[in-house]
């Protein structure tokens, strides 16, 4: 499933692996980064490779909530009400340029993304499972953008950067575009069913008592910090828990040690900080922090 999707994202391999280690763990993905670097690309091709319904909304500032969560309409035959599906019944929503949108239609994923539903009208209707949100975003101070909320980024597993691609993994890209569309190259390897079989048999990896304390004295650490206003809330001790889980099931064991949870640490907390004044809040301050924390703090022996 990897390979099929990195036949479309030249050189960006652990990106790849995380975001699919997020989605084993039932989490949602935040990629910040400049235009042109292959954030819808992903999107799309795992919407492929996976085989989940798809939908794209560009966010822009006239994109209001209901077009999202959908609407009431009345019927003129039966006089009734009748719910109008928004864009986020989906297996896989792309929320693309996020944080282009206005605060409340930004708000409008906060309950989908939570409990997997939207409420309309006071009737709640369910989204169909498995269900992912990737979102991107340009970074804050680029042109028609505003800061997503706490609330909002709290609600993502990990945010991820795809950056600039090395020169050698430029030159394939463009060989590669040459003959087909790169979304072409995408071949779909799982259903649907087969997914939630695998987010089952991730969630059931055994995580020791020891390591649990380990999660929760690094998530702790981030509310003691001199540098840090916010630190992590127990949302990311969970996301942390969920995506060491998953780590371990991809390398075929049943338990989690603690090289599972080193590479992902500082992706699943960076963007749930709040910096001090006077600290350039951006995510190079804050992973500098977390990495620090993470020295401070010996992991368990795992027998």
């Amino acid at each position: 499933m990897l390979g099929s999707v990195m036949k479309a994202i030249v050189g960006k391999d652990q990106v790849v692996l995380r975001v699919f280690l997020a989605i084993l763990a039932k989490g949602h993905i935040l990629i910040e980064d400049i235009p042109g670097v292959g954030k819808t690309t992903l999107a799309i091709a795992f919407s492929k490779a996976l085989n989940l319904s798809y939908s794209r909304v560009q966010f822009t500032p006239d994109v209001l909530a209901s077009d999202i969560t959908g609407f009431s309409v009345i019927n003129k035959d039966t006089k009734q009400m009748e719910y109008t599906p928004g864009a986020i019944l989906c297996n896989l929503f792309l929320a693309d340029e996020l944080n282009r949108a206005t605060s409340r239609t930004q708000s409008a994923l906060l309950e989908a993304m939570e409990e997997g539903q939207v409420t309309v009208d006071g009737t709640s209707h369910t989204i169909p499972q498995p269900f992912v949100v990737i979102a991107t975003q340009n970074p804050v101070g680029a042109a028609g953008t505003q800061l997503l909320p706490d609330s909002q980024k709290d609600r993502f597993m990990l945010r991820l950067s795809l950056g600039y691609l090395k020169r050698q993994d430029e030159v394939s890209l463009l060989k590669r575009k040459q003959k087909r569309e790169l979304i072409d190259l995408v071949d779909p390897v799982l259903t649907s069913g087969e997914l939630r079989q695998m987010r089952e048999e991730a969630g059931n990896v055994y995580v020791d008592p020891s390591l649990l304390e380990y999660i929760v004295t690094l998530v702790e650490k981030t509310r003691s910090h001199p540098d840090i206003l916010v630190g992590a809330s127990p949302r990311a001790s969970i996301a942390l828990t969920q995506m060491s889980k998953a780590a371990a099931y991809l390398q075929g064991r049943d338990y989690v040690i603690p090289s599972d949870i080193a590479p992902i640490y500082t992706d699943v907390l960076a963007h749930r900080l709040v910096l001090n004044s006077g600290i350039h809040d951006d995510r190079a301050a804050s992973v500098k922090i977390l990495e620090s924390i993470f020295k401070m703090v010996k992991p368990p022996q795992i027998a």
